[in-house]
């Protein structure tokens, strides 16, 4: 397993107010993810972003990082291999990604996240 991308997770209480403070004021991108739960503001120059939410749609938790990986079924083995705590089972959710939630030392819980091909 690799890792593509690591992505911080801010949870707000209101994804309007907290993306016009990070478009408006600090001057980041808004990125439409389609859902009303999570938004994307991105860095023009670099395309470093951050995602707001306000719930996680399906996970018991929170997470407060998206790792992105090329093999999310080779983690998913991995980490219970390793005995980490599986906060959210391994899941393919309808928005398009397959995903499962870690609890890491200390107590963060991490999203663990491939894009699905349904034609897979």
């Amino acid at each position: 397993m690799r890792v593509i991308r690591v992505t911080a997770d801010l949870v707000v209480p209101d994804i309007d107010e907290a993306k016009a403070f990070y478009t408006g004021f600090l001057g980041l991108d808004g990125q439409d993810m389609g859902l009303d739960w999570v938004t994307r503001v991105v860095v023009p120059a670099s395309g470093e972003h951050i995602q707001l939410l306000s719930r996680d749609a399906s996970g018991p938790e929170n997470p407060v990082l998206s790792i992105k990986v090329d093999d999310v079924e080779e983690a998913y083995v991995s980490a219970q291999r390793l005995g980490y705590e599986i906060v959210h089972p391994l899941t393919t959710e309808p928005w398009g990604i397959r995903r499962f939630f870690v609890r890491a030392p200390g107590g963060s819980v991490l999203n663990i996240v491939q894009h699905h091909d349904p034609t897979e």
